[in-house]
């Protein structure tokens, strides 16, 4: 089951190498002519990463694509930002990515300091379209690599997440209440062996339920 790694020190120093990579690979992208802002699931600083038992710590990352010639080039895009990430990866003598339905998701990595503390990092692509919500890319495996399906797949009730995560933690203590509700929804999950609810949707969820609660009690 999901638990949040709660050591602190552990935590910053392994963020510190996951934001070294991620910088490279927004770099790399860049060059390449796709402009993104990679942000951890969260923010970071809400203490929202979490670990699967002694599986690796997962540092679920989102690409948020701001521009590119062709947003519609859905495969173009993914195996732009899959290529890219290999490159990175292969500079520092690390494995390639994996690529899956709705993320790329690296090996277990180690830290020299920390050999016993392993972690990867989990990377969805996503976008906002026109009316402000969020999309995320979805490569759709067919088992013939060239019939497989590329698209943008709406994330439900995503267009305020933001201006409501801001009113919520203007609430003092309010925000455990999204940490708990956020972690009771990726067990849920988990226990259900649904991989459709990634944690990004699974955070908008977390956001949307506290919000609607708090509203209902007339706290916002």
């Amino acid at each position: 089951m999901y638990r949040y790694f709660e050591d602190k020190k552990t935590l910053k120093i392994i963020q510190t190498q996951c934001s070294e990579i991620i910088k490279e690979l927004e770099n790399e992208l860049r060059i390449n002519g796709l402009n993104s802002q990679i942000f951890l699931i969260g923010s970071g600083g809400r203490n929202m990463v979490m670990q699967n038992e002694n599986q690796p710590i997962d540092f679920d990352y989102n690409l948020n694509v701001i521009s590119y010639y062709d947003l519609k080039k859905c495969r173009e895009i993914k195996e732009l930002t899959r290529n890219s990430f290999n490159k990175i990866m292969r500079k520092h003598g690390l494995c390639d990515v994996e690529d899956s339905k709705s993320s790329l998701t690296t090996k277990e990595l180690y830290l020299v300091k920390y050999p016993e503390i392993g972690f990867s990092i989990d990377l969805g692509i996503v976008k906002h379209d026109k009316k402000g919500n969020w999309q995320r890319l979805i490569h759709k495996k067919t088992g013939n690599t060239n019939k497989d399906e590329y698209f943008w797949n709406d994330a439900p009730n995503s267009s305020e997440y933001n201006k409501k995560t801001k009113q919520i933690k203007s609430i003092a203590g309010a925000w455990q209440l999204v940490r708990d509700e956020y972690k009771e929804l990726k067990n849920m999950y988990l226990r259900r062996n649904d991989n459709k609810h990634p944690s990004f949707v699974c955070y908008i969820e977390a956001v949307n339920n506290v919000y609607n609660i708090l509203k209902q009690k007339g706290c916002l």
